[in-house]
């Protein structure tokens, strides 16, 4: 598409959206004049759901009306709550409904699937990560490696672009892979790195992390709900996600799982409790502990279905959306940001996140060289929320449920004018 830089071709574009309308299902902050705040932090939280406010009274209803027999009556019983967002998560991440769970958190559910996963021993323990991983992943990696008594000095393999280069190069990765091949007990990569917004080649990293006898998982807190995902058919071995960004769960909300149905008959260790025994026989109350077949086998506690009704509420909406139709928007949003921010000319802006489409998802990271946080506060004050990231980056997400063309042409008038007062 060739885009036009002008509010005229922004309003043509939002008139054209087919999916324009389900900007109307979400809340917006206000900004000071009680206009809608441009919202640009769907990578961090997403907005709320209209919806969510019904789902959760619901769940509140049956608490009020049936009590514990909330587990198993009403319209959506609490003991088969999580079945049906495994059944549509599944669609989301590329999976078949048995090989995807909610439950926990995204880093509670990192360290469990580590426990299964990370097996290492006198030839094969060390753990390959981006060097640019979020933190909460750096921690929990770290934390596992010293558990089972290793130097993280030693066991520890980072990625880091080339000098000058801000992305990874997927040639380097597997030149990495390979090299270490008979070292690497596990590799686990976000697929879409959070400061960047590169997406990951993760076919090619299973396919060549197989290859070499590692096992290959993934932390798809920005890219589940974002991107494209197939994880059942890359052959993944495990991926976990958060559900409050691009899901819109809510704060804190529930986590998401995905194990591959090739390591389900395997005689894998796991951290076990109640909720994963098989649902069958669980009130018979056994003392031994018998999985339930697929990924739900990994689960502990019961579900926190307050948590699970704003996630809900989300998926409903991508199911009326249909997610092919928000990837088809979502580049288009992302590419018209670019558009517009390349039309700026301004020295002191570029853009890090790769400009093949195939290789990012609704981010884009601006750096705005020559400028501190001071800026960006800025920009909040003119009405828009995004994310600022140290030293100089600010992170731009344009999500296609419920952000338009117009918010995007808006959003860089504002840093074009901000900018200009700044110098």
């Amino acid at each position: 598409m060739k885009f036009e830089n002008s509010e005229a071709f922004a309003e043509k574009l939002d008139r054209q959206d087919s999916l324009n309308h389900f900007r109307e299902k979400f809340y917006f902050p206000k900004h000071t004049d009680g206009s809608d705040i441009l919202y640009f932090c769907g990578n961090s939280l997403g907005l709320q759901p209209k919806t969510a406010q019904d789902a959760t009274e619901e769940v509140l209803e049956a608490w009020k009306t049936l009590a514990v027999e909330g587990h198993f009556e009403g319209s959506h019983p609490w003991i088969s709550y999580h079945d049906e967002l495994g059944v549509k998560m599944a669609k989301i991440v590329g999976a078949k409904p048995i090989e995807v769970v909610a439950m926990n958190t995204l880093t509670v559910n990192l360290n469990l699937m580590m426990v299964s996963f990370y097996r290492p021993n006198k030839n094969r323990y060390k753990i390959l990560i981006e060097g640019g991983a979020f933190p909460s992943d750096q921690y929990a990696v770290k934390s596992q490696i010293e558990f089972h008594g290793y130097e993280v000095n030693d066991a520890l393999i980072e990625l880091h672009p080339r000098n000058g280069e801000d992305n990874l190069r997927t040639d380097d990765i597997i030149k990495t892979i390979k090299k270490h091949g008979d070292e690497i007990a596990l590799i686990i990569m976000g697929g879409l790195n959070y400061y960047t917004g590169q997406v990951y080649d993760m076919k090619a990293i299973s396919e060549v992390g197989h290859e070499v006898g590692a096992i290959v998982g993934f932390d798809l807190a920005h890219a589940a709900g974002n991107i494209p995902l197939n994880l059942h058919q890359w052959q993944v071995d495990f991926a976990v996600w958060c559900t409050y960004k691009y899901l819109n769960s809510g704060p804190g909300g529930v986590g998401g799982v995905f194990i591959h149905e090739n390591n389900f008959k395997k005689d894998l260790p796991r951290f076990t409790g109640w909720w994963g025994y098989d649902r069958a026989t669980r009130f018979l109350m056994k003392d031994t502990f018998e999985p339930m077949v697929g990924a739900q086998g990994w689960q502990m506690s019961n579900g926190s279905i307050f948590s699970m009704a704003g996630l809900k509420a989300s998926l409903d909406i991508f199911e009326l959306a249909g997610f092919d139709n928000l990837q088809i928007k979502a580049r288009q949003l992302t590419a018209f940001l670019e558009f517009l921010i390349e039309n700026l000319n301004l020295d002191d802006i570029e853009i890090v996140t790769p400009r093949n489409p195939k290789d990012r998802g609704s981010q884009l990271s601006i750096r705005v060289k020559n400028n501190d946080k001071s800026l960006f506060d800025k920009i909040r004050a003119n009405g828009v929320i995004g994310d600022w990231r140290e030293p100089d980056v600010i992170r731009i997400a344009p999500v296609p449920l419920y952000n338009s063309f117009m918010d995007v042409y808006r959003f860089v008038t504002i840093l074009d004018k901000t900018m200009a007062k700044g110098n």
